[in-house]
């Protein structure tokens, strides 16, 4: 019962850095002086982790949503990229496969500049708040090559000032 009340709290109220709400909740399930004080094995992790691999799956998503663009939720395009790269280095060092959220956040990414070339035709701003080269790098992270985007997808960033 902890442990489910833990991923929960990862997947739910992981914040941005999941990883760090994972090992929060192993200090407090383990050592702690007022938790329960569990002993778990290796592979008692493996929900915690796989906690952490879905509160990534929907803060990248989140970035991807055009009807989120224009609210206080919104951390951009950059941020999706970072989290992406976060979440990919989490799953290389715990093992852990992560082709099932890169299909997703592919086909989500595909959409949103598709979404966001329409609206910018129609008099918005763009809201891609990266350079075209890491916009690049982040779909090819994803599988996806340049004929794979919305043509005109280049146009719609901003130059990287770090």
């Amino acid at each position: 019962m902890y442990l489910e009340d833990e991923v929960f709290i990862i997947e739910d109220a992981g914040g941005e850095m999941p990883e760090v709400a994972m090992h929060g909740s192993l200090y407090f399930l383990c050592r702690d002086p007022e938790g329960p004080g569990l002993f778990l094995e290796q592979q008692d992790h493996l929900p915690l982790k796989k906690a952490v691999i879905n509160r990534y799956q929907t803060i990248i998503l989140r970035d991807l949503q055009p009807e989120n663009r224009k609210k206080s939720i919104y951390r951009g395009m950059k941020r999706s990229a970072i989290n992406w790269q976060r979440m990919k280095l989490f799953a290389e060092a715990e093992n852990l496969a992560i082709d099932h959220v890169r299909s997703k956040v592919a086909a989500a990414l595909v959409a949103f500049l598709e979404q966001e070339i329409s609206a910018v035709r129609y008099g918005e701003s763009s809201c891609i708040n990266c350079s075209g080269q890491t916009l690049g790098e982040f779909a090819r992270e994803l599988g996806l090559c340049s004929e794979d985007l919305a043509e005109g997808w280049q146009d719609l960033c901003c130059e990287d000032n770090g």
